[in-house]
């Protein structure tokens, strides 16, 4: 049996942007429920993060989330297994108050999983691991350790996995607490990586500069093979442009129709040109930022590169500093605040 596993969908993100919304959307319409269909998909894992706000929900965006998606999964007869992620539980020491539990109980093809459950899908024993906090970790790690199935599937933070282009995590579970299983699925991290047994599956869409260029979209996985394939998104939402003295009459703007631009100078030596190019790629952008300059002064040690987005300067700048502190707390405290700055924009 094949079925498809998403994660980290983030239903209302960026304050439920219309922008990015319509940007889910073309993914969702023109990907996912055609490749369902055409491929007779019945069984959704979701693997946690559903929904953006862990406080609270905007009217609309629930809206959006269930006349896009659940209704839609619910007529086609999809059975969808949902699991807790950090973002969809309210409180940070326990699962039991969360969004899926309390926004989807009309769909009785919806099931949601806060605490470690061994479920049966297509004859093959999974085991579901929802986000780690205070409350479970005893009887989580309990479950793993005891657990006879094949495989598992949760919101795992674990150590040694990238977070993102720039950054890996050094903070988390060791990975050795989940060497029984022959595979382990993961959401949380949004970027693609794997140790050869574990794998984070990445999320669906870009969302922040950070994304540019990696490859996102959702998993199928056999159950009766235990093998798993990419399905990837083909649409992005974030560009960078390198200006080089570039002729803005015979550049092709098109491609950046609604989209979240960057404009890189690499070469400027005609204002009115430059201005002229600006202005024409204004028209068609939905956002644009232009970086002639690096927020952090360039010295002999260390070197900003035009192609870097500011986390990665920051991250590499933290790394090769020499100082007297735990880089990785520094790294991650770091990594939050900007995520947190980039979702109040």
């Amino acid at each position: 049996m094949k079925i498809a596993i998403i994660t980290d969908q983030h239903f209302g993100a960026r304050k439920n942007s219309k922008l990015f919304h319509d940007y889910f959307l073309k993914f969702y319409n023109d990907v996912f429920f055609p490749y369902l269909e055409e491929h007779g998909i019945t069984t959704i894992v979701d693997m946690g993060d559903t929904f953006d706000n862990r406080t609270g929900i905007n009217f609309s965006a629930l809206a959006w989330a269930k006349d896009n998606y659940y209704d839609r999964l619910n007529r086609m007869g999809i059975t969808v297994h949902t699991i807790v992620g950090n973002h969809t539980a309210y409180y940070k020491n326990t699962n039991k108050v969360n969004a899926v539990d309390l926004l989807l109980r009309e769909y009785d093809n919806v099931y949601v999983y806060d605490s470690a459950s061994e479920v049966t899908i297509g004859g093959l024993d999974i085991l579901f691991i929802p986000w780690i906090n205070k409350e479970n970790e005893e009887s989580t790690i309990r479950s793993t350790q005891s657990s006879n199935c094949h495989c598992a599937m949760g919101h795992l933070e674990l150590q040694g996995f990238r977070v993102n282009n720039q950054l890996v995590m050094e903070h988390g579970l060791a990975s050795e607490l989940f060497e029984k299983f022959s595979k382990v699925f993961s959401g949380h991290y949004h970027t693609r990586s794997n140790d050869g047994r574990i794998y984070y599956l990445g999320n669906p869409y870009e969302m922040f500069w950070n994304d540019v260029g990696d490859r996102r979209g959702f998993t199928i996985f056999d159950t009766e093979t235990l093998e798993h394939f990419p399905v990837d998104n083909p649409y992005r939402l974030f560009y960078n442009i390198y200006y080089e003295d570039t002729n803005h009459q015979t550049f092709d703007f098109r491609e950046y129709e609604n989209k979240i631009v960057k404009v890189i100078v690499r070469k400027k030596t005609d204002l009115k040109k430059f201005e002229k190019f600006i202005d024409r790629i204004t028209d068609v952008a939905a956002e644009l930022k232009v970086v002639e300059n690096f927020a952090i002064q360039e010295s002999e040690n260390f070197e900003a590169f035009e192609s870097e987005d500011t986390i990665s300067i920051l991250n590499r700048y933290i790394q090769e500093a020499e100082i007297d502190l735990d880089k990785a707390t520094i790294r991650k405290v770091i990594n939050e605040v900007y995520r947190e700055a980039c979702e109040m924009i």
